[in-house]
């Protein structure tokens, strides 16, 4: 316990899936929390699952304040910088700093092959996955360099970020881009002692990928795929026997590099993939 004891981290995503699960281990490690999420539907996602609502991030709240930490929770959209500086600034002014950094934000649409996505799609994706975690960084920035203690900023890419995957060009190409901010932003803020790097899960069983429409991705011809069916076909795409990996686990990596156990570390694309990336 108190891995990162006094420590504020600045969470994007967080009503529910990863960014919740990185909010409460941060949290049970004496992290207090700035959550942000968009909490309600995004145009254009409904067609793959449904987003995230005010009661999830109220869920939240509810969940870091049972572990006796204290949270300032806010809706902003990381396309909106305003709006995303405003929800940050705010934070800081009530916890005092900020210290880490969760660029989590993000959506997952596939489907078509690279010529059939349509503009409208690629602008959706991109915006929130690629330009938003920029507006996170380019928000938070200010304060880390202002305070003089350093910090820790952990941008979520994917293994789509590691390699090519068919029929989610838009995604694959934004969790790409992440990977080039990191860098940038790695060399750029290491005067600072501010480290970035990026993480990089296989399928996490979040309501991104355990709903319907991914399961008939992988099973085309089966009119209402269930997760029992798609299991397996998930499993065959990592090297351990696994079909996907829990937000736990990329919460975990989210702890260390976040810790000083990871003081050196920066520039570093972390792989929790079951192996994914090296079939």
């Amino acid at each position: 316990m108190g891995r990162v004891d006094g420590k504020v981290a600045f969470i994007t995503g967080a009503a529910r899936g990863q960014g919740r699960s990185h909010a409460l281990r941060l949290a049970q490690e004496g992290a207090d929390i700035i959550a942000i999420d968009i909490a309600e539907p995004v145009a254009g996602m409904d067609r793959y699952y449904h987003g995230a609502t005010a009661e999830d991030l109220a869920e939240t709240v509810r969940q870091v304040e049972a572990l006796d930490r204290r949270i300032v929770a806010k809706k902003a959209d990381v396309r909106d910088f305003g709006a995303l500086k405003a929800a940050l600034d705010e934070g800081v002014a009530e916890l005092g700093h900020v210290d880490i950094v969760s660029a989590n934000a993000g959506v997952f649409a596939f489907g078509e092959q690279s010529q059939d996505v349509s503009d409208a799609e690629w602008d959706m994706v991109n915006d929130i996955n690629a330009k938003g975690v920029w507006h996170t960084a380019k928000a938070v920035i200010p304060h880390l360099i202002a305070q003089g203690t350093g910090g820790s900023i952990i941008l979520t890419s994917s293994t789509a970020g590691l390699k090519g995957t068919p029929n989610v060009m838009p995604y694959t190409a934004s969790k790409h881009a992440v990977v080039g901010i990191m860098r940038t932003l790695a060399l750029e803020l290491a005067p600072h002692s501010i480290r970035v790097n990026t993480v990089h899960p296989t399928g996490v069983g979040t309501d991104m990928i355990l709903n319907e429409a991914t399961f008939k991705l992988f099973l085309p011809d089966v009119e209402h795929p269930t997760k029992e069916q798609a299991a397996p076909i998930f499993a065959s795409t990592n090297a351990l026997p696994v079909p996907w990996v829990e937000p736990v686990d990329i919460s975990n990596a989210v702890l260390f590099l976040a810790s000083d156990e990871a003081r050196y570390i920066t520039g570093t694309e972390l792989k929790i993939d079951a192996g994914y990336t090296i079939k």
